[in-house]
């Protein structure tokens, strides 16, 4: 019975340490793996990407940040290159994240396409220290010009950092 009690308080006192990252004024910054094969869209076979994004927290549990990345699209080979603004809710206590956002896209997927996503996005932060998190992520890119080519869902893991 103690070692539950033990458990209960040792998470108790984690959830709080955690809940400290999400405070106003805090600055993010996080490198992300995506696609690794892991994301579908029509008509292509592999699929690897590097995003980076940083944030600013304008209130407790939200952020507004921006996006830059590259994608790298087998089957042509093919070049994406990415630029956005988001925004990411956490929930206080879990780690869990939502975000949402506008991706600008500019691929040469032997056309070159300029493309506009609406970006959803849900997440994780599993914290390894008080600055330093692993954070899984589900996303989607909802293309406004071509919705069926240009659409995409898939998995990402970047590393967060926070100060």
């Amino acid at each position: 019975m103690m070692k539950k009690y033990l458990l209960a308080a040792v998470m108790a006192i984690m959830t709080l340490g955690a809940n400290a990252q999400f405070e106003k004024g805090t600055k993010f910054a996080n490198l992300s793996l995506t696609g690794l094969d892991m994301s579908y869209q029509k008509g292509q076979k592999f699929h690897f990407g590097l995003q980076a994004q940083g944030g600013y927290f304008v209130e407790t549990n939200w952020m507004v940040g921006g996006v830059l990345g590259y994608d790298y699209v087998g089957g042509g080979p093919s070049h994406v290159f990415d630029l956005g603004a988001n925004f990411r809710y956490y929930f206080s206590r879990t780690g869990v994240y939502l975000s949402g956002g506008l991706l600008y896209q500019h691929q040469d997927l032997g056309v070159k396409n300029n493309w506009l996503s609406l970006v959803p996005e849900a997440g994780y932060c599993f914290y390894i220290n008080r600055h330093i998190s692993l954070e899984p992520a589900v996303y989607c890119h909802l293309c406004l010009n071509e919705f069926e080519t240009g659409s995409k869902f898939g998995v990402k893991l970047g590393v967060g950092f926070y100060f």
